[in-house]
């Protein structure tokens, strides 16, 4: 099984992400899954611009679809996005989680399950407390978890409630998130 990444941001997580996707090498093979609070915003301006600058096809992932290498999948807008364990994706409108769909959560705790320890979860700024369970469930499924510094961060309330959750395995600045992703991808 090849390792997966997922990350999941809020409010400032449009740059956040960017800046972690583009700090990855132009050959980085590694599926990365990411929920971005959007609500019911469309965000295709903001994948194709994405898509165009870094090394990955970036799309919204879809019902079914398999996950494939060197690519980046987001959670459509008020979709909840799961892994499924023959890994695919499954798309839901169950009710909210964390006042959120898609839910960070959800994708985190669903890819835990079925990715195990070759999973990285990756939590980033935010203004709630998503993200923070389901990276508890990465960490107890034996999987790698990186919380961004609330010192740092553009709204920490969603990193400090992750290290309140647990004690991830990093906490670090933004821009030395994509270096610690590439040197534990290199490691599997």
């Amino acid at each position: 099984m090849t390792p997966a990444i997922v990350i999941g941001a809020s409010s400032g997580g449009m740059e956040a992400i960017r800046q972690v996707l583009s700090g990855l090498p132009d050959k980085f093979e590694v599926p990365v899954l990411i929920v971005l609070h959007i609500g019911s915003n469309n965000i295709n301006h903001y994948l194709s611009l994405l898509g165009s600058n870094i090394g990955f096809r970036v799309k919204e992932a879809g019902e079914k679809e398999a996950i494939e290498s060197s690519t980046v999948y987001f959670a459509p807008p008020n979709y909840h996005l799961q892994v499924e364990a023959n890994f695919t994706f499954s798309l839901s409108i169950d009710a909210k989680v964390n006042y959120s769909r898609p839910s960070i959560d959800v994708l985190f705790e669903t890819a835990a399950w079925t990715y195990k320890e070759k999973l990285i979860g990756v939590l980033l700024t935010g203004s709630n407390s998503d993200g923070a369970s389901g990276l508890k469930a990465i960490k107890e499924y034996g999987g790698t978890t990186i919380v961004e510094n609330p010192a740092s961060a553009y709204t920490n309330t969603m990193p400090l409630a992750a290290i309140d959750a647990s004690t991830p395995d990093y906490v670090l600045d933004l821009k030395d998130i994509a270096q610690k992703i590439t040197e534990l991808c290199a490691g599997n």
